[in-house]
């Protein structure tokens, strides 16, 4: 069967770094084929070649088997190539219907035809909505009103919205998704796939990935290291493929014993969202918090570290009562990761020491001054023992890939000497070999007898990594137990059912 987009020996460098070195892949109709890879692996080069946002300097791009080599975006969206970017690129204030539209307007004569564009745009909502599970989408809907995935079923819709959709490609779809979500989302591709549109499906859950792709193509340093059928390819071996090396024990879980209560937590109601939250957080353990997006557990984690007010219930954290300042609990020994990791947790337009020192001035210059050498020198040492992929400590956060960012936010936590982590979505968004290098600080933490409490929404990762597991439903906490008397199943009823 000729693929529908190929991709041969493609070669792209900006300056001395070779972003891509020979990468290579190919997709068919009516097939999902998933590029996986590193963060830093090539994978975004690769997509913004296929879609004309970046210039190859060598190879062949063909689709359909004729040469196609387009000039920049609009021109991969009018020869029927279109992409969906991780961070969406709605508009907020604009209808539904005018953002599928958008930079396709239908007009007449220099005027826009209201009444062609809300047609165009029922017809494409209809087709990605009918398999979505009773999701329904108006047209004359403003954006900013709808969930996370709804605007990402408006993003599909005005991608296939074009009269030859060929190819359509998927940067991490499901990030922000829950998994009803995210299984509502997987029947809309499935749906696509009946159309005969090629999917390339980007993504780190390699859980996902099995579930929903027929090919995969791995890229490591810029080049195609494997490619084949999904089906009979245990993930063991796209991650041995990805990071170059088998890797033995993806959770690893070394013998803990729990000390003291570092945190305290009864009957607490933040005002933000009113919930009710019970538990107690030992040194020395890992507790997880498990439930849908938007059951509370952000909010639960912004009160404890004093971001929200707190409406009601006691709190003690390493024996300080009552609701305090996040700078007090910082000051105390508490150190929190935010799931906003752009727009809370880092500080992205500032370099890698600045962001990594920014919690704990202290010590970095005489009275209340900070000598960047000095704060360079700190960051060094965190820069090599976490194996942040950084030029230097000047370097820009926004710069870094985003397992490197997500580096840089822990190395914050430690570098401040925290003895209490609230990890809130950890591993977001990042890729595998990061994520293996996180799990195996939260365990080296653990047993320094430091306290950790993760919220995650990837059950495997809780499973792993956690002792003790606790689900949230519609702001109630419920009891923490064992982890290794839950799965997977069990969570997820407790969170979707009564």
């Amino acid at each position: 069967m000729v693929p529908r987009l190929a991709a041969r020996e493609i070669h792209k460098a900006f300056g001395a770094a070779k972003a891509l070195r020979g990468a290579s892949f190919e997709a068919h109709p009516g097939k999902v084929h998933a590029v996986v890879g590193e963060n830093g692996a090539g994978k975004s080069t690769l997509m913004n070649v296929l879609v004309g946002a970046a210039e190859p300097d060598s190879g062949e791009l063909l689709l359909d088997g004729a040469p196609y080599r387009p000039a920049s975006p609009s021109a991969a969206r009018r020869a029927g190539v279109a992409m969906v970017h991780q961070e969406l690129s709605l508009c907020p204030h604009l209808t539904v219907a005018e953002n599928i539209a958008l930079g396709m307007e239908p007009a007449r004569f220099g005027m826009l035809q209201l009444s062609a564009m809300r047609k165009r745009a029922e017809a494409t909502l209809a087709e990605v909505t009918e398999t979505s599970e009773g999701s329904r989408l108006l047209p004359d809907t403003r954006v900013d009103r709808l969930s996370r995935a709804e605007q990402q079923l408006v993003e599909i819709a005005r991608a296939i919205s074009l009269p030859n959709c060929r190819a359509l490609i998927l940067d991490e779809p499901t990030q922000s998704l829950g998994k009803r979500e995210a299984e509502g989302l997987f029947r809309v591709i499935r749906g696509l796939c009946k159309r005969d549109i090629a999917i390339i499906y980007i993504s780190h859950f390699l859980e996902e990935v099995e579930a929903i792709a027929d090919g995969y193509t791995v890229l490591r340093d810029g080049q195609t290291v494997g490619s084949g059928p999904m089906a009979g390819t245990p993930i063991a071996r796209l991650v041995a493929l990805m990071v170059g090396r088998e890797v033995a024990d993806f959770f690893p879980r070394s013998p803990r014993t729990p000390g003291d209560v570092a945190l305290a937590v009864e009957a607490l109601s933040g005002v933000e969202k009113p919930s009710s939250a019970s538990f107690t957080l030992r040194r020395g353990e890992v507790l997880g918090i498990a439930g849908l997006v938007g059951a509370g557990r952000t909010e639960l984690v912004r009160a404890i570290f004093g971001l929200d007010p707190v409406r009601s219930g006691a709190l003690h954290v390493l024996g300080i009562a009552g609701p305090k300042s996040a700078a007090a609990r910082i000051g105390a020994g508490v150190g929190m990761l935010s799931e906003d990791r752009k727009g809370e947790g880092l500080a992205t337009a500032l370099s890698v020491a600045d962001n990594l020192t920014l919690s704990k001035l202290d010590g970095l210059g005489p009275l209340s001054l900070v000598l960047p050498r000095r704060a360079r020198a700190a960051a060094v040492r965190w820069i090599a023992e976490l194996g942040i992929r950084a030029n230097s400590p000047e370097m820009p956060v926004r710069a870094l890939s985003g397992g490197n960012q997500q580096k840089v936010a822990l190395a914050r936590l430690l570098y401040q000497n925290a003895d209490v982590f609230l990890l809130d979505e950890p591993t977001l968004g990042i890729d595998v070999a990061s994520k293996a290098q996180i799990y195996e600080l939260i365990d080296r933490l653990a047993v320094s007898g430091k306290a950790i409490l993760i919220i995650s929404s990837y059950l495997p990762e809780l499973l792993g990594v956690c002792d003790r597991i606790a689900v949230m439903r519609r702001g109630r906490l419920g009891p923490a137990r064992p982890a290794a008397e839950l799965t997977e199943h069990g969570l997820l009823t407790e969170a979707t059912t009564s």
